[in-house]
């Protein structure tokens, strides 16, 4: 699709973060499979849950602009999840598969934070101050999970380290 005006690029680019808001539900639903301590299979199934909610978000977003999401071609979470899934398969510690699977959690994480950033910005180039309110909420959430998956990784290391010690 060509764009032709800031208002066509956002609807483009909130397609494509509504896209990847739907398969970022799996890519958590299958990191969470990969582990077995109870908590971080908790935070990743949480996590996907709570991607209904941005979805709503989004939709709503679409709404008050009168559009609909177009479709996107891209391939970054297929891509992502064959990666993770060979390099997963080669580590044999439980513990270090989920610290594993908490950092790939948190890369994608960190990819949604810049989208919705420059989405955030979109919305007040093209006089949108209202989605930029909802943007930023989406926004909210994925850096409270940043901050909750850096105390996982914390605690996980701690609690390995003190049953070291405890050895």
């Amino acid at each position: 699709m060509p764009v032709n005006n800031a208002k066509e690029l956002f609807v483009k680019m909130l397609s494509d973060v509504r896209q990847r808001t739907e398969h970022t539900t799996k890519i958590y639903e299958e990191l969470s499979e990969a582990t077995n301590d109870p908590n971080i299979k908790e935070a990743l199934q949480s996590r996907a849950f709570l991607q209904d909610k941005t979805l709503s978000t989004l939709d709503r977003c679409f709404k008050l602009i009168g559009e609909k999401p177009i479709q996107s071609t891209g391939r970054l979470q297929d891509v992502f999840l064959e990666d993770f899934r060979r390099e997963i398969a080669e580590i044999q510690s439980p513990t270090a598969k989920a610290l594993f699977a908490l950092a790939k959690a948190n890369q994608v994480i960190h990819m949604r934070i810049a989208e919705y950033m420059a989405l955030i910005a979109m919305a007040d180039v093209t006089d949108h101050f209202g989605i930029g309110v909802l943007l930023e909420s989406c926004l909210a959430d994925k850096l409270a999970f940043v901050e909750r998956t850096r105390r996982l990784i914390r605690h996980s290391i701690e609690l390995k380290h003190d049953m070291k010690i405890a050895a």
